[in-house]
């Protein structure tokens, strides 16, 4: 799950980590009041989306020579005019895609006088089971453009989860980022701080880009944004009271209701599967054959009838889909329940494009049986190689 960054300030300021001060809006009326309650003379309008690139970004609405999606702005006046002109309009990022994201909500901060730009990352590194500080000197930039150009300006400093943050990581941050004086000070709560948040409250990712060194020395989270651990979030119920569905596909927080995997891709056909090496092995046979996965839903080891009809609808909601393969490895999840699942499902929503259902393992036989009596438009599939061939086939 993600944050808005003015929702991940405000968790990591708890934390004590040094942010500006900043007010969020929803409605261009709320404006001047916000600007007026910062300390001024310079402001910054952000909008608040989950995608990076924002600076970078332009609006559909405003033209080619629009300002981007985060804006300096010199009085409160120009505040106002910047968020009469952001809000409500449809901000296209790198990471958007061409559709973009509309701005629903802005945050109106502080300006801060700049010296240097670091970036500054927290994530679990599977590499050694260990969550990690990712450190650039080259903040402000996409990292995996400073990974692609200069690797050896990325600095990954492992931290032992008993120990936590000690004196000698600090120091070794510290120094890749090259801080000194009141930065290096401050390096000393800060980075204890941002661990100590990413464990407390199963972040998946921290990332600070940039951290920043401002002219008077001291270091100053400029940027933020943070996602949570999915599997964690029965645990922090301040933290599910921060999801903006309107960021979300409606079909992802619908899958989420009924506790399912469910990822959107860019092909046209729809994939329900059990687990995620089955899912990976659909998806790479179906492009193997000359098409491409709209969507997975994975219904996991234990579905019931109710949930398998519920993924079928999710898949069949998407426009993009053209077909729809199943393919289930009946272990814990047994292959008769699937099939009563899919059989109600489409009784209720209909069948208008292709259906193709390979099924294996625990009662295979009484699944095929339910599909084969069904009278609906069903095609069976001998193993996964024949499915992926039928679907395709019948697509094409």
């Amino acid at each position: 799950m993600n944050i808005h960054e003015y929702q991940a300030k405000e968790l990591l300021k708890g934390y004590g980590a040094p942010v500006a001060k900043g007010v969020a809006i929803m409605s261009a009326e709320e404006a001047e009041a916000a600007a007026k309650s910062l300390p001024g003379p310079l402001y910054v309008v952000k909008s608040q989306i989950h995608a990076g690139g924002r600076g970078k970004g332009k609006f559909k609405e405003l033209g080619p020579d629009a300002k981007g999606g985060v804006r300096l702005a010199k009085s409160i006046d120009e505040v106002v005019a910047n968020v009469r002109d952001m809000l409500g309009n449809t901000l296209v990022t790198a990471q958007t895609g061409d559709a973009g994201k509309q701005v629903n909500r802005l945050y109106i901060e502080d300006g801060a006088d700049i010296d240097r730009e670091l970036y500054c990352s927290l994530l679990v590194d599977r590499s050694v089971g260990k969550v990690a500080f990712v450190v650039s000197t080259e903040g402000g930039m996409d990292i995996e453009q400073v990974a692609h150009d200069t690797p050896e300006k990325i600095v990954t400093v492992a931290i032992d989860p008993e120990a936590g943050v000690s004196a000698a990581n600090v120091t070794e941050i510290s120094s890749a980022l090259k801080l000194e004086g009141a930065a290096a000070e401050d390096a000393k709560s800060l980075f204890p701080a941002l661990y100590k948040a990413f464990v407390e409250k199963d972040m998946a990712l921290l990332e600070i880009n940039p951290l920043i060194v401002m002219t008077d020395g001291h270091l100053r989270v400029l940027d933020a944004k943070v996602s949570f651990d999915g599997n964690a979030l029965f645990r922090h119920s301040d933290i599910v009271a921060l999801r903006d569905e309107t960021e979300e596909d409606a079909k992802e927080i619908e899958a989420s209701k009924w506790d399912l995997a469910y990822v959107p891709m860019d092909g046209n056909i729809g994939c329900m599967v059990n687990g995620a090496g089955l899912a990976m092995a659909t998806m790479d046979i179906i492009h193997l054959y000359g098409k491409e996965p709209a969507n997975f839903c994975d219904v996991g080891g234990g579905a019931s009838k109710e949930k398998v009809a519920a993924a079928f609808k999710i898949i069949t909601a998407d426009p993009k889909v053209e077909g729809i393969l199943v393919n289930i490895f009946g272990g814990i999840m047994k292959c008769d329940v699937i099939a009563e699942g899919v059989v109600a499902a489409v009784k209720e929503v209909g069948l208008t494009i292709p259906l193709v259902v390979r099924l294996e393992g625990t009662n295979v036989e009484l699944g095929k049986k339910i599909l084969n009596e069904s009278g609906l438009a069903i095609t069976a599939a001998d193993d996964l190689d024949d499915a992926a061939q039928k679907i395709v086939a019948a697509v094409a």
